[in-house]
């Protein structure tokens, strides 16, 4: 039985619920493609199975930023997923702030495992700075899916080290992702 895993790519192209912009990138545009890319990389390995929220770059979900949110979840939790990761890129109005984190419900729970082998797999991959496992209980797509979810801040698009990591390297990302599920798991490589 193929683990159903659910990838949010965080945030419309364009209307209600745009991303962060730094360094010339879009968090939407950079969330889309490393989520293809996770999706390509799980769709190659037959112990998973996958669904995107966005299947499509221009794909807008929602009306508002409520309704985004909620569509998502609603999609991940009808089908029904295994497992929910939201991927997103982080900004700070201090350019010197940088790295990778990952946010989960709940401390010592399924997710938050996840989470650090997640982090794990990204920092060693491409490189970033590990920022750590972080709690937000007040985040949507933590707190209204059905099965444990993750939110991984693949980098920060407002520091010009990891916008450079994000734009020349999504895939790398996308592989970090891939290889933090691995070994989650327990599973070898392909």
């Amino acid at each position: 039985m193929a683990i159903r895993i659910f990838i949010d790519q965080g945030h419309n192209p364009s209307g209600p619920n745009t991303g962060a912009e730094g360094n010339g990138l879009r968090e939407q545009d950079v969330n889309f493609i490393v989520g293809v890319y996770l999706a390509d990389l799980l769709r190659a390995d037959p112990r998973f199975e996958v669904r995107l929220s966005r299947n499509s770059p221009d794909e807008i979900l929602g009306t508002s930023n409520a309704s985004s949110l909620a569509a998502r979840v609603r999609m991940a939790n009808s089908w029904p997923a295994d497992y929910f990761i939201s991927i997103h890129c982080n900004s700070n109005v201090n350019p010197a702030i940088n790295g990778t984190e990952v946010y989960v419900f709940q401390q010592n729970t399924q997710p938050y495992w996840l989470a650090q082998h997640v982090l794990i797999g990204i920092v060693e991959r491409v490189g970033t700075k590990d920022n750590g496992v972080r709690l937000n209980p007040s985040l949507f797509v933590l707190r209204r899916t059905s099965m444990p979810a993750i939110l991984v801040e693949l980098a920060y698009l407002s520091n010009a080290e990891d916008a450079q990591k994000l734009r020349d390297d999504p895939y790398g990302f996308a592989q970090g992702i891939y290889n933090g599920l691995l070994s989650y798991f327990g599973f070898a490589p392909l």
